[in-house]
């Protein structure tokens, strides 16, 4: 196989990678602007968390993005204590939905920027909470792995979500 060739395919894989991230991100802004402020405080299901913690939660996990990927500085870290550290029956007070949406958007916006200027061969380097040795034993935990890991993780709560539109 040449080296074009190997060129190729990672950066066909990527773009496979990057073009399913898209998807699931424009998916969850287009339930978001379908629920109501009122549909987004309501459960997923009776005894699970309400659309407002799993907003909160899924921007607070992208905003770790920019760590993982070695891409910059988180944007609000604060939020991991309400939203990932904690239920949400913690007690502890969450930002409005209004807030919520505007970080939400402003961590996908940026994430997406720094994501774009990775190159290619960068993608399959470690991602930061990997050791340099666990790495060379597994060199599948890169930097791409956090993408599919986290569209997934995306996707899984967005399916949640969508129980919350009312038909």
């Amino acid at each position: 196989m040449s080296t074009t060739t190997i060129v190729y395919e990672k950066e066909l894989f990527i773009k496979m990678v990057m073009s399913n991230w898209d998807l699931q991100v424009g998916r969850m802004n287009k339930v978001l602007d379908k629920l109501s402020d009122e549909e987004l405080s309501s459960p997923t299901a009776p005894g699970r968390n309400t659309g407002v913690y799993l907003l909160g939660h899924l921007a607070a996990v992208n905003d770790g993005m920019f760590t993982f990927l070695g891409i910059g500085e988180r944007l609000n870290p604060a939020m991991d204590e309400i939203f990932l550290r904690n239920p949400e029956e913690s007690g502890l007070e969450k930002p409005s939905i209004a807030e919520l949406k505007e970080y939400w958007n402003k961590v996908n916006s940026l994430l997406l920027e720094k994501m774009n200027q990775i190159a290619p061969e960068e993608w399959f380097n470690r991602h930061t909470a990997v050791s340099e040795e666990d790495f060379a034993k597994e060199p599948h935990r890169n930097k791409l792995n956090i993408v599919i890991n986290r569209t997934n993780h995306l996707s899984y709560h967005l399916g949640q979500l969508v129980y919350l539109v009312k038909k």
